[in-house]
């Protein structure tokens, strides 16, 4: 049988210094989603948010109010994209994570992020997400109160697509994101039943547990990201825009030291740091 061909999307994984590191024992915390189990594709499983690429992701008034990353620099960023806009993945991003958690990656016209505690920003936020569910482009949402996607916050982490074997199939690209001061994220019973706060370690340690189902973008993401000391360290690391490991054509690749491959887990019960 021929595969589905795979749908272009964008997940994004939020992070925050850890609240509590002293009793966590982890420097950063991360926000994990659990898919509605009436879902089709995933169902019950624990993810980040994100979702497919629409074609008002493509638009170029979405295109067009991007700031701080240049087209050229994301069309380098990203080998292959197959035809599609590189930076249309970096809106996808920054819609979805609006869209499922009501955190928003934008800035003014001068180029600072929104100030969430002044009313007439939160207002327009509710209005932006009603406009959305309309679905109405994010950029010329945007446009109507001068705000622009804000990309600084984002960096690329990974790309996975979908086994062959599935009927639903998606080409996913993976972003790391900043939370926004001032934001906190939201649940949108619509499709999510769970969001919150965890370690990455612990959620990798209750995933291989048998506690919480997960794909290999989330199981991969979480053992990856607990090998790092601290929150600079992760973000610093993704400096260069190069993704560290990726999930292409029912294979996993990975750059970096720490995985068993022959058992498909990382090496120790836990991360080098805390040894």
């Amino acid at each position: 049988m021929t595969p589905v061909e795979p749908k272009p999307a964008s997940s994004v994984v939020l992070i925050r210094p850890a609240r509590n590191p002293v009793v966590s024992g982890e420097p950063l915390e991360v926000y994990l989603i659990r898919r509605n189990v009436t879902m089709r594709f995933l169902g019950g499983y624990y993810a980040f948010p994100g979702g497919t690429l629409e074609p008002g992701d493509l638009a170029p008034e979405s295109l067009a109010r991007c700031t701080g990353l240049p087209a050229a620099a994301a069309e380098r960023l990203l080998e292959s994209t197959d035809g599609i806009a590189a930076l249309a993945f970096w809106v996808t991003a920054v819609r979805e994570l609006f869209e499922e958690t009501g955190v928003l990656l934008a800035a003014d016209a001068a180029g600072d992020p929104l100030d969430v505690s002044a009313p007439s920003v939160t207002s327009h936020l509710g209005r932006c997400l009603e406009l959305l569910s309309a679905s109405r482009p994010l950029g010329e949402i945007l446009a109507t109160q001068g705000w622009f996607l804000d990309l600084r916050s984002l960096r690329y982490l990974s790309h996975f697509i979908t086994p062959s074997s599935s009927p639903i199939r998606f080409s996913a690209r993976f972003f790391l994101a900043l939370l926004p001061e001032g934001q906190e994220p939201r649940l949108f019973p619509e499709e999510t039943s769970e969001g919150f706060w965890i370690g990455p370690w612990e959620g990798y340690r209750r995933f291989a547990a048998g506690e919480m189902a997960m794909a290999e973008p989330a199981e991969y993401t979480l053992g990856y990201l607990a090998q790092f000391d601290s929150f600079a360290a992760v973000w610093d690391s993704h400096a260069d825009g190069q993704h560290k490991f990726h999930g292409i054509l029912d294979r996993i690749e990975f750059y970096g030291e720490g995985y068993d491959w022959a058992t498909a887990t990382w090496k120790s019960d836990k991360p080098p740091w805390r040894m």
